[in-house]
């Protein structure tokens, strides 16, 4: 079953790496573009799951380093910085710093303490990038030119940058896997089920913890960085807490602590969205329904249905 399980996960990904060659034959465009914006998403999704599924901090406030790694784009762009080597670095240093400063306050906490204030975190940043005119306030402002590495790195070939999304979720899925096996990953989901015996037999539980907020808040910062070289725009909007809800609903929807889970969860939401918004504007009345039901009848999210997936994930 485990067999079985891998293979799927792998027709899985041999279709996502194949989407740009169907999309070529059947000259629809649209799709690159559809399964790019899932894939960072995806991202977002499985960098959130890192602390959510398996270290059980329901942070309500990760929209808010998908905003700082756009900013961390665009920003340098208005002053004509458009190298990628520098806004990429500073998209994972800056979001995961702001990780460093929200979770050594917020993980101090627990409950819905924690989920407070990691919202509160998120809401301010919005607010503050609202605030600034120079950054073009609520409007946002256009990316003059996607992100520049020069040589065969160019992101404004649309299949190049679709295999650069391909790639950096593969690598955070590799990073995911070895991190959860690792000790450090033993001891987060130890601390998930009994912290206060993690505490006793000698373990900086705190720290462990505080090391996986900021791994998955640069997580964030990075489909940030890729999301807004995908819209060549900016908006504040990237940081509001009904983003952080969304990619909430990817995780649970896919299956929390599944690491592969939340890229299912993004593929179902996205899809889903794109085809109900197409035949009503009030989609979300016939998507939250199915979403209820994928809770209540997959305990393990949607990574639960696929064939040994009872198994622990890895």
């Amino acid at each position: 079953m485990r067999s079985a399980r891998a293979l799927t996960l792998l027709a899985g990904f041999l279709v996502l790496g194949l989407v740009p060659v169907v999309a070529a034959l059947a000259n629809q465009p649209f799709y690159l573009d559809l399964f790019r914006r899932i894939m960072i998403f995806a991202i977002a999704a499985v960098s959130l799951d890192l602390i959510l599924g398996f270290g059980g901090m329901v942070s309500f406030g990760h929209a808010a380093y998908l905003g700082i790694g756009a900013y961390a784009v665009a920003i340098p762009a208005f002053y004509g910085i458009h190298s990628g080597l520098v806004q990429w670095p500073l998209a994972l240093a800056l979001s995961g710093l702001a990780a460093l400063a929200i979770g050594a306050v917020s993980l101090r906490t627990s409950g819905v303490s924690f989920i407070m204030i990691t919202l509160a975190f998120a809401q301010m940043l919005y607010y503050l990038g609202i605030s600034i005119n120079a950054w073009g306030a609520d409007d946002g402002m256009r990316l003059a030119r996607r992100s520049q590495f020069g040589g065969v790195v160019d992101l404004a070939n649309a299949y190049v940058f679709y295999y650069v999304v391909f790639g950096v979720l593969v690598a955070l899925l590799w990073l995911g896997h070895r991190l959860i096996h690792a000790r450090f990953g033993v001891v987060i989901r130890a601390a998930k089920s009994n912290e206060p015996r993690m505490r006793a037999i000698g373990f900086a539980t705190f720290r462990y913890k505080l090391a996986a907020f900021v791994i998955a808040g640069a997580g964030g910062g990075l489909a940030g960085a890729l999301l807004t070289n995908q819209t060549e725009y900016l908006t504040p909007s990237y940081m509001h807490w009904t983003r952080s809800g969304d990619i909430m609903v990817m995780v649970i929807l896919g299956g929390m602590g599944t690491l592969y889970g939340p890229v299912l969860g993004a593929v179902a939401f996205l899809l889903l969205e794109d085809i109900l918004s197409a035949w009503t504007v009030h989609w979300q009345v016939v998507l939250g329904p199915l979403l209820v039901l994928v809770v209540l009848y997959a305990r393990r999210g949607l990574y639960g249905l696929l064939p040994g997936a009872g198994a622990r994930d890895g």
